[in-house]
């Protein structure tokens, strides 16, 4: 099965999490665009599974293998319209969702997959539901991570809340250039004040042993963004980015700049006044989270999204079976994230980089 995203750059994610292999197809990126091989490498282990005691703990060592176009060496380069990777998926127990077929799993894909598919897609592991799919989409954004950097295009993210604790939010305004650096650093909670990371990893093991999950809000921001990137309506920005960050598995809510609090705030509240840095114009806050019509105004653009609770756990729960017509109970087994958050922030950053250069290449 594929996924297909973009317009002008165009990404195909493809596999199950239990077939051989993932991967992704990527068209339109410039031809002798260089791809620094470690640094991409790097990025996709920061996303990897059996890294925390806080993530499944499924081993795949996720190493993104070109298929074709790319020339290989210790630079890659693009050498084709379209490229082409694959990840081995190399510690499969598919043994362990074989009961799934029939009685589908509360709160995952299970049920709808087999009304919409029928029962000879492959749904070990959440199949193409599952969140391993990231990974091919961590090689996409990856690669766009890179070039976009070489723009002078910042983007970063970390876990703004787990379960009810919160970590401190980035400034809207003013983000210094070092803390993507610093939060990318950040092990194995990429969090901005290493107090509220600790209960958050406190809160993930407590869930965990009480055979239970946790949801999370991962906030991203863009520096560096020149205005009058977007367009009007289904052009716009953020139209452009939804739907790429809602196709990470588990994501419930986006939400731009102030978002739903906007709503809550009077027109003179919620305003951003401008006002010239020199000869740059710029906003004193920045309540639209550097969007305004769909077209980036050149603030740092601000993003959060909810994902909710891991599905998959340990409890005993109500469910059906497909096959007898029954209701039945159901006891998950096999290894599963209690948060599936903690692992969300790079994968946030790779879907707001692939977004971002898939716009930015209209005028191209």
């Amino acid at each position: 099965m594929k996924s297909t995203f973009g317009k002008n750059i165009i990404v195909s994610i493809w596999g199950g999490s239990h077939e051989d292999a993932i991967g992704v197809d990527i068209t339109g990126l410039p031809v002798g665009t260089k791809i620094n091989k470690q640094e991409l490498g790097s990025f996709l282990k920061r996303r990897a599974p059996g890294t925390s005691p806080f993530a499944t703990q499924r081993k795949e060592a996720d190493v993104p293998i070109p298929v074709s176009g790319i020339i290989e060496g210790d630079t890659w380069i693009v050498s084709d319209q379209t490229v082409s990777f694959q990840i081995i998926n190399s510690n499969r127990k598919s043994g362990d969702y074989k009961n799934l077929r029939s009685v589908p799993r509360p709160g995952h894909a299970d049920y709808t997959a087999r009304m919409r598919y029928g029962t000879e897609l492959n749904m070990a592991g959440g199949g193409p539901f599952s969140a391993r799919m990231t990974a091919p989409l961590c090689i996409a954004g990856g690669i766009a991570l890179q070039i976009l950097e070489r723009q002078g295009i910042t983007i970063g993210a970390h876990i703004l809340s787990i379960g009810n604790i919160k970590d401190t939010p980035i400034n809207p305004v003013n983000i210094s250039s070092e803390l993507a650096d610093t939060l990318k650093s950040r092990h194995p909670l990429a969090v901005i004040d290493p107090a509220a990371g600790k209960k958050m990893e406190e809160a993930i093991t407590a869930a965990s042993k009480n055979l239970d999950s946790l949801g999370g809000v991962i906030e991203g921001f863009i520096t560096g963004l020149p205005a009058g990137i977007g367009g009007a309506m289904y052009d716009g920005l953020e139209s452009t980015l939804a739907p790429v960050l809602f196709g990470i598995p588990a994501v419930k809510g986006v939400e731009f700049g102030a978002g739903f609090e906007s709503a809550t705030l009077l027109g003179s509240q919620n305003n951003d006044p401008f006002y010239y840095d020199g000869d740059t114009v710029r906003t004193a806050t920045n309540n639209h989270g550097g969007i305004l019509g769909g077209i980036t105004s050149g603030m740092p653009l601000i993003t959060r999204l909810a994902f909710k609770p891991t599905p998959s756990i340990g409890r005993e729960q109500d469910s059906v079976n497909l096959d007898t017509g029954k209701n039945e109970k159901l006891t998950i087994t096999g290894r599963h994230d209690p948060c599936v958050a903690v692992r969300a922030v790079p994968i946030v950053e790779a879907a707001l980089a692939i977004g971002i250069l898939d716009c930015m290449m209209e005028d191209r």
